[in-house]
């Protein structure tokens, strides 16, 4: 059997559904003729009329036909058909489309899930994600929510007058995050590349050339494990504004957020890891306050690793005063912030791209973006003076040594960038993953992804 190559003039389910609704049981608007396509989801025989459900992506929709149309086509529960139709109601008030004419567009092949539980088994939702989507109607409405929180984000800062650009995912030298790169291998080039792991280091670079404001929406890597808020593919936002600070950044992100979750829950409030939030109200608190509130503030290595250890903290892995604090912090303070909260001023050992705070020059301004617990945003007042940025990359280097696999291993092409004056500027990166995870109310970040990276099954 052949099967058409198109279906023209198609309406959409919601559409035809929201004129049906208006109709009187048992009425049907003739006179209009209406065109749909989708999945068939359900069926139900009566008599000499069959009812079948229809599916696309607005939505759900009854469709009444005549017995020997169906049988003659040999319809069965997954096929995709087109329609053509009057929007109509039962008489018992469902919304519905009276058909006049019907034809198989593309024919299942394998047998669906079960139509009424769907896929119960979490690992297969995610391997299968077409059988998820599929079957799930509210699969396809999250989907579709993240998708409008990409395009609000796009569309805030677009409207802001950033520029948007790309930037290599190859790269000779990774950089802009603490994590380890995926290696790859260029046969043109006979020399090793790196998939990124950040925008940031190119995006300032178009700052040194002038383009004042950028952003980039991107894919980035970092060979790491699993956790419930990362996966070692997942995408995110950076921005980077001249003649802009932290401050100026963090307002800036507050909006963007409110844009976001507006065009995704209509509203500024969630539930998100068993917590209600309300996006539009932030607190502020600052990195060290915060560790002396747990008594866990110190700049004494050997100080701070007792006090650790005395709290029961596992320190095995931690080779260096910069890893110590920062365990600290991910341990004591971070899981408390349960309402959006701003954590600002951190030491300089784990901001190396932050400009020092006019108070403290062993503090920078950064500040990271937390909700229930988990950061979603990271930002700086950045460092613009090249001879600076050597020393700190010098100091990342004695961390290394130290045995910070993850600290930033340098970048001379990018100093050299600076070396030609680079404004004064503010810069944030939001994971959009995280950003959909609370928005959406997922406590898994696979949950959010369309196809998560998995290991593959024996």
């Amino acid at each position: 059997m052949t099967f058409p190559k198109r279906f023209p003039d198609r309406d959409e389910v919601a559409a035809v559904r929201a004129e049906a609704e208006r109709l009187a049981p048992g009425a049907t608007q003739e006179t209009t003729k209406r065109r749909l396509a989708g999945r068939v989801m359900a069926r139900r025989d009566m008599g000499k009329l069959v009812f079948l459900d229809l599916v696309d992506r607005t939505g759900r929709i009854q469709l009444i036909c005549p017995a020997e149309r169906t049988g003659e086509l040999d319809l069965h529960l997954g096929d995709i058909a087109g329609v053509t139709g009057s929007p109509a109601q039962s008489r018992r008030g469902e919304p519905s489309l009276q058909v006049d004419d019907l034809e198989v567009l593309a024919r299942i092949r394998a047998p669906l899930p079960d139509t009424f539980h769907g896929i119960e088994d979490v690992e297969l939702r995610y391997r299968k994600r077409y059988l998820d989507l599929l079957m799930s109607e509210e699969s396809r409405h999250e989907a579709i929510l993240r998708a409008r929180m990409v395009s609000a984000i796009r569309a805030y800062l677009d409207g802001e007058g950033f520029l948007e650009v790309e930037t290599p995912i190859l790269q000779p030298r990774y950089g802009g995050g603490f994590a380890e790169p995926f290696v790859t291998h260029s046969e043109l080039l006979d020399a090793d590349l790196y998939l990124r792991i950040a925008d940031e280091l190119y995006l300032k670079r178009l700052i040194v050339g002038g383009l004042e404001k950028v952003y980039e929406l991107s894919k980035d890597f970092r060979n790491e494990s699993y956790s419930y808020k990362h996966s070692p593919e997942f995408s995110q936002v950076e921005w980077y504004e001249a003649y802009a600070d932290y401050k100026d950044t963090a307002a800036r992100l507050k909006e963007l957020v409110r844009h976001a979750a507006e065009a995704t829950t209509g509203g500024t409030k969630t539930r998100f890891r068993g917590h209600d939030v309300d996006l539009s109200q932030w607190q502020e608190v600052r990195f060290v306050e915060a560790l002396d509130a747990h008594g866990v503030w110190t700049r004494d290595e050997a100080e701070l690793r007792a006090k650790l250890t005395e709290a029961g903290v596992d320190l095995s892995s931690d080779r260096s005063w910069g890893q110590l604090a920062d365990h600290a912090y991910s341990h004591f303070v971070e899981p408390e912030l349960i309402q959006p909260t701003l954590v600002y001023d951190w030491p300089i050992e784990l901001s190396p791209f932050a400009r020092t705070t006019d108070g403290d020059e062993t503090l920078v301004e950064r500040f990271e973006a937390v909700v229930s617990g988990m950061e979603f945003a990271n930002a700086f007042s950045e460092l613009n003076d090249s001879e600076e940025q050597a020393q700190r990359f010098a100091m990342q280097e004695s961390e290394r040594e130290a045995g910070d696999a993850e600290a930033e291993p340098g970048d001379p092409d990018y100093v050299e960038a600076m070396s030609y004056g680079m404004a004064p500027n503010g810069g944030c990166g939001v994971g959009i993953d995280r950003l959909a995870m609370v928005l959406l109310g997922k406590d898994s970040i696979r949950d959010v992804i369309l196809f998560p990276t998995l290991r593959a099954r024996d």
